[in-house]
């Protein structure tokens, strides 16, 4: 499986999330080729400001894999990660990132404090932004326009 389909996979976990009322981000973590967690954004269904989708899939290949590091997983996410979610993915030690869209306002990898440049990030996973970035973002900007009066 090649990475645009992880990516299309992440985008139909940001269309479902949508579909209940959720931001619309979705995320996939990948070992050895296969998908291990799969998930979108969470927060209102469980009432938790930490059930976001890279949290959610962070957390399942944790417990499958009985470890709190993944070295050889891959995670694909449709937003740029905030600080939140790019502090979880350097401590579980991911070794690749792939994003979506650039989230100019919370966004903490290329955006913001680039968590993984500081000094107290004691991992960097590669990153590669812009996957499939055109869908990831109209699926975000649809999503909080339908909720906006005009």
């Amino acid at each position: 499986m090649t990475r645009p389909d992880f990516m299309a996979m992440a985008l139909e976990e940001a269309r479902a999330a949508a579909a209940r009322g959720e931001v619309p981000v979705g995320a996939v973590l990948v070992q050895a080729g296969k998908v291990v967690a799969r998930s979108g954004n969470r927060t209102r269904a469980e009432n938790d400001p930490t059930a976001h989708a890279e949290i959610a899939v962070i957390r399942a290949a944790c417990r499958e894999a009985q470890s709190e590091r993944l070295p050889d997983a891959d995670l694909y996410v449709t937003l740029e990660p905030c600080a939140m979610c790019a502090a979880a993915i350097s401590f579980a030690r991911i070794r690749r990132l792939y994003f979506g869209a650039t989230d100019d306002k919370g966004g903490a990898v290329i955006s913001g404090p680039r968590f993984f440049a500081q000094p107290t990030c004691h991992h960097a996973p590669e990153t590669y932004g812009g996957i499939a970035e055109t869908e990831a973002s109209t699926l975000l900007v649809d999503f909080f326009r339908s909720r906006r009066p005009e």
